[in-house]
């Protein structure tokens, strides 16, 4: 089975437990609208790229790690949209979760797929449980204070904060807590794969900065100039286009160099080469170039 169809089928199964006929059904139906029809699962399959890389000996476990990471992301996703932070009305081009539901059944969604991120890791755990602890504190320091995706979102109240500090909570956190998940699924140390989630998570952010000043709401589903909008700090404006593209370079190339020695690591190498490319709609890329 594919890494595609492995994350669909863990994402499709997870909701299943909870979107159950006893379940409030608007509420069931916002949180499966906010996952399906799937985004690029970037995190999620860095997770299990890494899972595969160590060897996988536990592809249920995997499998229910990039599914939480996924969960996790599509709640932030919710969150983010909300009236007081973005008021974004699209996503993935589609009404956000709020717009199509309401601002009361989009809280409580995104609220519904954060605890359920953690039960879908109990639940796989319970087979494994000398590397349950490892994952879920993972998993929570990706999202949580300090330093995770919700501070993230925290740092956009603040007066003033260093660019690089926002991108490593309110993006790189995350790739960090995928790639990490996917080393200790696979039951190898974590700590050599930090870096590769850093970076990965850095220039993620610095093509979504390039993407929000210079891409179109029909390229990425989504509305378009909302850091200038809303007044927040962003590669493109301290950089510039190019500039903001050379570093998104040099971040992937940094990436890359920092995959640990492992079974896979070719492979891997070679993935995340492909998939960097994706990072940006084909007009920039071109730009890029």
């Amino acid at each position: 089975m594919d890494v595609a169809t492995r994350i669909e089928h863990a994402l499709v199964s997870a909701l299943t437990v909870t979107t159950t006929s006893e379940a409030p059904p608007r509420l069931a139906e916002a949180m499966r609208y906010a996952v399906f029809p799937r985004g690029a699962r970037i995190r999620p399959r860095l997770c299990l790229a890494v899972a595969l890389a160590c060897g996988d000996d536990q592809p249920e476990l995997s499998n229910a790690a990039a599914a939480a990471i996924e969960l996790l992301h599509c709640a932030s996703l919710i969150h983010d949209d909300l009236p007081c932070f973005d008021d974004a009305p699209l996503r993935r081009g589609k009404p956000s979760v709020h717009a199509a539901f309401g601002e009361a059944l989009a809280v409580l969604a995104g609220d519904a797929l954060i605890v359920h991120a953690f039960a879908t890791l109990a639940r796989a755990g319970g087979a494994v449980p000398s590397r349950l602890a490892a994952l879920v504190t993972t998993v929570a320091q990706a999202v949580g204070m300090p330093s995770g995706i919700v501070a993230g979102q925290g740092w956009e109240a603040e007066e003033d904060v260093e660019l690089a500090r926002y991108h490593r909570a309110k993006t790189g956190a995350l790739f960090v807590g995928a790639a990490i998940s996917g080393a200790v699924a696979a039951g190898h140390d974590p700590t050599p794969w930090r870096t590769l989630g850093e970076r990965l998570g850095e220039a993620y952010q610095v093509a979504d900065d390039i993407r929000d000043a210079a891409g179109t709401t029909a390229e990425l589903g989504k509305p378009v100039g909302r850091d200038v909008v809303l007044g927040r700090r962003s590669a493109a404006s301290e950089l510039g286009l190019r500039g903001a593209i050379a570093r998104l370079d040099e971040l992937v190339a940094e990436a890359i160099a920092a995959i640990p020695p492992c079974p896979g690591a070719a492979a891997l190498r070679g993935l995340i080469a492909l998939q960097a490319k994706r990072f940006l709609p084909e007009g920039l890329a071109r730009v890029a170039a």
